[in-house]
């Protein structure tokens, strides 16, 4: 059986509202000076992967973080800038890896989803290939926590020392419907319209490199879509073979896998996560042995804002940094 801890995180005075911390980033941070070098990993299926190296050259057998972002985002993402400045100052090689068309086009109709852990799996063996003794850390944040948490419960192998989910989706169905109500629904729009431009940029682009490819796309009913329901119907579906939303969301949500998950985890979860219901957080009987829940009163959606408003901190990137910090061979 895991732990449910509670986060040492406090939202100060000025940024209590959980969604004053869940748009803070979005409106106020600038973006982290930080130096990086871009991989371009090929997978089998003829696609590829663009990963974004930070951090000192990675060494044999030294300490590897491994980043996922969210829906809609990318390596570009603040909190992934964010902490892989902050990995980098401690001397701490980082990896961000982009979803498939999040940085930029890819050459299949494919994406990603909650529960797809087939390229993070290909990474992760990638890695391991390229060193197989040295720590491996896998980072996910909200959709990204998803597949982070879907691969430990699915996949897991051995390949990974320890791994973090933040602010993840674990009941699928719960989170569509939270976001179809109150303030929840402008994240929604947001999102939505996020994602139905990339994949109108991703049909222009295969209709040049793969026209069979841009047919998949152009099969999909794009019009009127307004809920999260909607989308996965109409887009995650078909492309990835679900029988619908409803089935999809059965069996890509992690929450119920949390039993299966060995290696050491930390998930971080937020009770004022906007995008969330507190009814989707796991009770202690339902984590794995290897998983420790930090669960914080505030903090909104991936937020954890403290400080004061000219001189704010962003306590996830310190405690992603010290987690990861703990895995340093001594």
């Amino acid at each position: 059986m895991g732990e449910i801890i509670p986060a040492a995180f406090q939202p100060p005075a000025w940024l209590r509202s959980a969604h004053l911390q869940t748009m803070w980033s979005t409106f106020f941070r600038r973006p982290e000076p930080l130096s990086r070098r871009r991989e371009t990993l090929p997978l089998a299926d003829g696609d590829h992967l663009l990963l974004d190296w930070a951090g000192p050259a990675p060494e044999t057998g030294a300490l590897r973080v491994l980043l996922l972002h969210g829906l809609s985002g990318c390596s570009d993402s603040h909190y992934i800038r964010g902490t892989q400045a902050r990995l980098a100052a401690l001397g701490i090689t980082s990896v961000a890896m982009n979803s498939r068309g999040a940085a930029a086009p890819n050459d299949t109709a494919l994406c990603a989803h909650a529960g797809e852990i087939e390229d993070l799996d290909a990474v992760i063996q990638a890695l391991r290939q390229r060193d197989r003794h040295g720590p491996l850390i896998a980072m996910g944040v909200s959709l990204g926590g998803s597949r982070v948490l879907n691969w430990l419960a699915r996949a897991d192998d051995g390949s990974l020392s320890a791994a973090v989910a933040v602010c993840s989706p674990l009941r699928l169905d719960l989170c569509a419907n939270r976001m179809d109500q109150g303030l929840s629904r402008i994240y929604r729009r947001h999102l939505i319209t996020n994602l139905l431009a990339t994949l109108k940029r991703q049909r222009r682009h295969l209709e040049r490199v793969d026209p069979a490819q841009a047919e998949r796309l152009a099969a999909l009913n794009l019009r009127g879509i307004r809920s999260f329901w909607t989308f996965d119907e109409r887009v995650i579906a078909p492309l990835y073979g679900f029988r619908g939303a409803a089935h999809y969301y059965a069996e890509a949500s992690a929450g119920p896998r949390l039993r299966a998950i060995r290696t050491p985890t930390l998930m971080i979860q937020a009770e004022d996560d906007p995008f969330m219901t507190p009814a989707m957080l796991p009770a202690l009987g339902e984590l794995g042995p290897g998983v420790t829940l930090e669960l914080s009163s505030g903090g909104g959606h991936v937020g954890f804002v403290g400080g004061r408003p000219r001189h704010p901190e962003y306590w996830l990137e310190q405690r992603l940094a010290a987690f990861a910090s703990g895995f340093l061979p001594v």
